[in-house]
């Protein structure tokens, strides 16, 4: 019985964590929809989660398209099949890793600083402040930053996507000797609107994921500066998880055969 318990407990917690999840956001929602907007505050989270996270996800993007043309050679120059290579360039960074990367460099950037920055406010009581000032903190904390995550991502990962196919680009013109010309012709010819518009649909779904589960569990930071850092460390993982279980049902939604 002692396991049946504790397999309850386990589901109870993850189903009222849910919940509360789902009223937090129907709660931003409507404060949204009835209460003060605040343009300032939502440009400046636009420049903090959007601007500042364009030099890791640069690097991040013009690896991966390296490492994709390496790795794409080897397989296929196996079966002379080299010519290929520029379409699952272009298919790889555009559909998949460009917005998967993005999303999980910008959630353990830009989405633990928002846990963190909100939980500190949260245990040093000054949303309470915020309140007592008729200061909605919703208005003021959290709906600038949601907005902010849902605008800049889709911005990120077109920037990716460039960057990210001229580095498979450079590698097969500088390294295994492509023709450049032939290469960006294979790679406009391959590439089809459907394959880009896919992956910023998926950028703007984790820029909301990442900014609602940072201001989540840093609205509900609880215990010091402990609590503080496992509110960052709850945000950077439930957000790594939901970007890759909303990655396969946004394909599956997009791509399904």
């Amino acid at each position: 019985m002692d396991v049946f318990f504790k397999l309850g407990r386990i589901f109870f917690g993850i189903f009222s964590s849910v919940g509360e999840i789902v009223l937090f956001f129907f709660d931003c929602l409507k404060y949204s929809i009835l209460d003060k907007f605040y343009p300032k505050i939502f440009l400046q989270h636009l420049i903090k989660i959007g601007y500042n996270s364009l030099p890791v996800v640069g690097l991040t993007s013009i690896f991966t398209g390296m490492v994709l043309a390496l790795q794409s050679y080897t397989g296929f120059s196996r079966f002379s099949a080299e010519s290929a290579i520029p379409n699952v360039v272009v298919l790889s960074i555009t559909r998949e890793l460009a917005p998967v990367l993005a999303g999980l460099m910008v959630a353990g950037r830009s989405g633990a600083a928002i846990a963190a920055e909100i939980g500190t406010m949260k245990v040093t009581e000054q949303i309470d402040a915020l309140k007592t000032l008729s200061t909605n903190p919703y208005n003021y904390l959290f709906i600038p930053r949601i907005l902010a995550g849902i605008v800049s991502l889709p911005f990120l990962v077109f920037v990716g996507d460039i960057i990210g196919v001229f580095g498979g680009y450079l590698i097969c013109t500088e390294v295994l000797n492509f023709n450049p010309v032939v290469y960006l012709q294979n790679t406009y010819n391959f590439v089809q609107f459907l394959d880009i518009f896919s992956g910023l649909v998926k950028a703007c779904v984790f820029g909301f994921i990442i900014s609602l589960m940072g201001c989540y569990h840093g609205f509900n930071a609880k215990g010091g500066a402990q609590g503080v850092g496992l509110s960052t460390t709850y945000s950077v993982v439930s957000s790594s998880i939901l970007i890759l279980l909303t990655n396969y049902i946004l394909t599956s939604f997009f791509f399904d055969l």
